[in-house]
């Protein structure tokens, strides 16, 4: 493999290293180097003596906001409020104001699971808050609302066509159709209007994890307190309840919703909004699939869920092992050409792009009393490096290419920040 050398009008060889994991892999004709650090040679390395002064943190250091993710979450804040004024009254009829109290408690304990997993899953890469503050709202408030609207109508249009009792078509069909496309729909606008954070299958799958979410936690709401109003022994059944949906099937909708993300994912790596909304329609298929075998599980309930759902949980574990992993290694490939540009140095890169490195690089800064403009200085590093990604992926090269200039001068401040 080959890659074009600018200064000599030759092509150099492409080092393998270039493609570092399956989720890395760019085309030959689209790898040009990293551009050239112009200042001059670095003067120190990460870490060095720290004196005992305090360095500011430097500005233009935050992640720039784009208009379209800032509306997105506007709209997101405007929509969740508008909906609840339809959730609302729906969960209150059905649970009573006693119900709905102790729903809302005993909900927030599966959503933590799910939050803490997001939050472990973005560690490496964070996503901006705001934005996973919309998917929480769509997949809390909107899609419930979303799938309140739209199931009457579905269930005119296919239910005598399907041949199944109402119930039978309500539970499996109904219930994960529109569900899952209500649920989608945020990772749509996301792809849509945030797409540069909306870059890789980490990336749709930390989003789909916070809108399942979002919207397993309002559900929850509804099912544990219906088993208080409804019930003759409220403990009893909150308790069942409580085990079935908090304890053995927190993730459900998360591992559900997730596969679309994952799919929209890999579909946004290749550079293509096109491609990624098309895998929109892709993803639900599969999600929509096991959203259904889970609901389908009846009398062999125990057997199915020991041989079927805890081996899917476990392959969903294992596919974000792997791509943690991948990310890890894409981002240390990318680093080291920016070090070959002048912009780091080789140790530097170990200290910015492995996990060891970051926990050491952490210690050391805050022993200093700048743990703030270290962590800022990972967090942007991590992020030029996937900017690196999306130059060689292809399409819009121009635009992230004024992106990584921002960036390369926010990571200059930032390391200076740190080492002086």
């Amino acid at each position: 493999m080959t890659s074009h050398n600018p200064r000599s009008g030759r092509r150099a060889p492409l080092s393998e290293q270039a493609n570092p994991s399956w989720m890395g892999h760019i085309p030959e004709e689209n790898y040009r180097p990293a551009p050239v650090n112009s200042a001059g040679r670095l003067r120190a390395d990460l870490p060095p003596a720290l004196p005992p002064a305090l360095s500011p943190a430097p500005p233009g250091a935050g992640s720039r906001r784009s208009a379209g993710a800032v509306g997105l979450v506007a709209a997101g804040v405007v929509l969740g409020f508008v909906s609840l004024f339809l959730v609302l009254p729906f969960l209150l009829v059905n649970t009573g104001v006693t119900g709905f109290v102790v729903g809302f408690v005993a909900s927030l304990l599966p959503l933590g699971a799910v939050l803490f997993a997001v939050r472990v899953i973005d560690r490496w890469e964070p996503e901006p808050r705001r934005l996973l503050l919309f998917a929480f709202i769509w997949g809390a408030s909107v899609s419930i609302s979303v799938t309140m609207l739209i199931q009457p109508f579905f269930s005119l249009a296919a239910g005598p066509a399907s041949g199944l009792d109402a119930q039978t078509f309500a539970v499996t069909v109904q219930a994960p159709v529109v569900e899952e496309f209500a649920k989608s729909l945020g990772l749509l606008l996301l792809v849509l209007f945030a797409r540069k954070h909306f870059d890789g299958p980490v990336d749709g799958v930390v989003f789909a994890f916070t809108v399942a979410g979002g919207f397993a936690f309002t559900e929850n709401i509804l099912y544990f307190g219906r088993a208080i109003a409804e019930s003759s022994d409220p403990g009893t059944e909150l308790a069942m309840v409580f085990f079935l949906r908090g304890v053995m099937s927190p993730f459900a909708h998360a591992i559900f919703t997730g596969t679309t993300g994952l799919i929209m994912g890999f579909a946004a790596r290749r550079g293509n909004t096109g491609l990624a909304v098309a895998a929109f329609g892709v993803g639900l298929v599969p999600a929509m699939l096991l959203h259904s075998g889970w609901n389908s599980m009846g009398r062999n309930f125990l057997a199915q869920y020991v041989l079927v759902q805890v081996p899917i949980f476990l392959l969903a574990v294992l596919v974000i092992v792997l791509l943690r992993v991948a990310e890890n290694r894409l981002t240390r490939q990318r680093l080291r050409e920016y070090a070959a540009a002048g912009w780091f140095t080789a140790a530097e890169v170990d200290l910015l792009a492995t996990g060891a490195g970051r926990r050491s690089a952490l210690r050391w800064a805050r022993s200093g009393g700048r743990g703030p403009q270290m962590k800022a200085l990972l967090h942007a590093a991590t992020r030029l490096a996937f900017t690196r990604q999306r130059i060689l992926s292809g399409p819009d090269v121009r635009a992230h290419q004024i992106d990584e200039q921002h960036q390369l001068a926010d990571v200059a401040v930032l390391r200076a920040a740190v080492i002086r």
